[in-house]
Order: C-alpha cells, then sequence, then structure tokens
C-alpha cells in the first residue's frame, strides 16, 4: 500500500515536470468536499512540501475543507453559510438512508432524488466561482501549469479549460457513468455492474436485464444531473459544450479505487489506481517470539 502511494505521488510529479519543464511547476488545486477533499489534503501538501507551487482554491463555506500546509488558499463566497449547508446535507441524507432499497425499482427512484439534491449544489457552487470576475483574473495571471481537481464538483472541469491548461482529475466515483463516457473506457453492461445497482460481477439474467437497461437510461441521468452547469459552462466558455466533454480532455484520471474493493473493468492508458492513497503509514509488524 505504501509504495502505491508513493508511485502515484512520483506519477503527479514527473507530469509537472513534463509540463513545466522544470524541477518544480505551478498547479492549481479545485478540490471537492467532504471525504474526496480527505483523500486529497495529503497529497496537496506532499506536492507543496516538495517545492512545487500549489495553490487551492476553495468555498468560504464548507463541511471540511480549509487551509492546507505547504499552499496557498483562496477562497470565494457562496450563497450558504457552513452551518445551512450541514443542515442540507443531513437533512438529504437522513431521508435518502430512510427509503426503501430492496428492489431496483426502489433503488433506481433513491437514485433519481441524489441526483436532484446534488443538481443544485454543484450549480451554486460552480456559479459562485465563475462568476468571481477578481478570484478568475487572478488564476489567470497565475499562469499555472497544470490543475488537479475532482470533477464530482465540475466547477474545476470548467476553470481548466477556461485557463487553457492540462488537467489531472482525481475521483472516486461519480454520480452517473460520465467518467466511463468521458474517458472512452469500455464498460460491458454484461460484466461491469452500474453504479448503485448492487450488483455484483456474477450477475444474474435478471440483474443483466436490470443493469442493461440502467446503461440505456444513464445518459439521461448525467444529462439532468449537469443541465445547468452545462448552460453555465457554455455561456463562460462562449461556446457549445457539455461537462462530459469537457471532462474528456483529461491528460491523467487518478481513480481512487482498487481492484480489491472494485470489479475488474477496463481502464484506458491515461488512468491509475491509486486505491492506496487514503492509507496511513503502516506501522512495523510487532515480533513474535518462537520460545
Amino acid at each position: 500500500m505504501a509504495e502505491v502511494k508513493i508511485y502515484t505521488r512520483l506519477i503527479l510529479l514527473s507530469f509537472l515536470c513534463l509540463v513545466s519543464g522544470a524541477e518544480a511547476g505551478k498547479l492549481l488545486v479545485i478540490p471537492s468536499d467532504g471525504s474526496h477533499w480527505t483523500g486529497l489534503k495529503p497529497l496537496v501538501e506532499e506536492l507543496g512540501r516538495r517545492g512545487n507551487q500549489v495553490v487551492v482554491v476553495i468555498p468560504e463555506a464548507s463541511k471540511s475543507m480549509g487551509l492546507s500546509e505547504n499552499s496557498t488558499t483562496l477562497t470565494f463566497p457562496v450563497p450558504y453559510t457552513k452551518q445551512q449547508l450541514q443542515i442540507m446535507v443531513q437533512a438529504n441524507l437522513e431521508g435518502l438512508m430512510s427509503q426503501d432499497a430492496s428492489n431496483a425499482l426502489t433503488r433506481a427512484w433513491r437514485y433519481f432524488k441524489s441526483l436532484r439534491v446534488l443538481r443544485s449544489y454543484i450549480s451554486r457552487a460552480c456559479e459562485s466561482l465563475l462568476m468571481n470576475k477578481e478570484l478568475m483574473q487572478i488564476l489567470k495571471n497565475w499562469r499555472f501549469d497544470a490543475i488537479l481537481t475532482d470533477p464530482f464538483e465540475p466547477a474545476g472541469v470548467i476553470v481548466g479549460e477556461y485557463l487553457d491548461i492540462p488537467a489531472i482529475y482525481t475521483l472516486i466515483a461519480l454520480p452517473c457513468m460520465v467518467d466511463f463516457e468521458a474517458s472512452k473506457c469500455p464498460h460491458p453492461v454484461s460484466y461491469v455492474p452500474m453504479r448503485f445497482t448492487h450488483h455484483t460481477d456474477q450477475m444474474t439474467l435478471a440483474e443483466r436485464t436490470v443493469n442493461f437497461l440502467r446503461s440505456v437510461f444513464e445518459p439521461m441521468a448525467c444529462g439532468f444531473l449537469y443541465s445547468d452547469v452545462n448552460k453555465l459552462a457554455s455561456r463562460y466558455l462562449k461556446k457549445e459544450t457539455t461537462i462530459t466533454e469537457l471532462m474528456s480532455k483529461a491528460s491523467l484520471w487518478l481513480m481512487q479505487l482498487d481492484f480489491a474493493f472494485e470489479f475488474p473493468r477496463p481502464v484506458m492508458p491515461n488512468m491509475v489506481m491509486i486505491g492506496a492513497l487514503k492509507c496511513e503509514k503502516p506501522e512495523p509488524l510487532p515480533s513474535v517470539s518462537n520460545s
């Protein structure tokens, strides 16, 4: 696990060196809240410790994001407070968890309700950042070499395109399977379970049928989730575009998962599994006496 963690950081450092042509680079980081930031923070701090100029952009109100070591933190105002955010998240989580998920129909309804909640949240946070002209001009003047962002909240995807810099995505899983479509990653529905179906990679005929139907409706789910953000991105970038199209330009995908916990599936050459990123440094095993 420790070796994988070190290997991942070396990949990112090597990439920064390539795009900057120097030993250190200027890296813009736009993370997502919650556990997404918890997993990314150690990597961001390590990159800063190794001499890279790291700038982290976060909203003034968030659940878990704050100052990080060896980096510069910039904040932008959002139309909600930390308390309001916590109340909203808690209320929606309790509502979703209390719903029945014993069959495919109720799981699908639960999935749709979660998309409706996320749609409102990500669009407000995204617009707050993009419409902050002063901050966006500061980021443009900084002349970053690359952006490291979690596309769970798509603001970083749009900012990377606006600044015209290589994009590195780190993600666990997205609400809909837009990452599969954007990365052109094969996902045969007879073999790879759709997210939130509770299926395994050894599905019955009925489960494969449900999985197929979910794959048919998945583009519609993505269209619903990102409808407001797609309009915002098109207006801000002054061209018709979608989050899927912007994400397809990613230079590197750092997948915070591992086949030990996920189902084996095809991945593209620019996708790297970093499932050990959140692991703490292992303690030495206690010595065992043979006597």
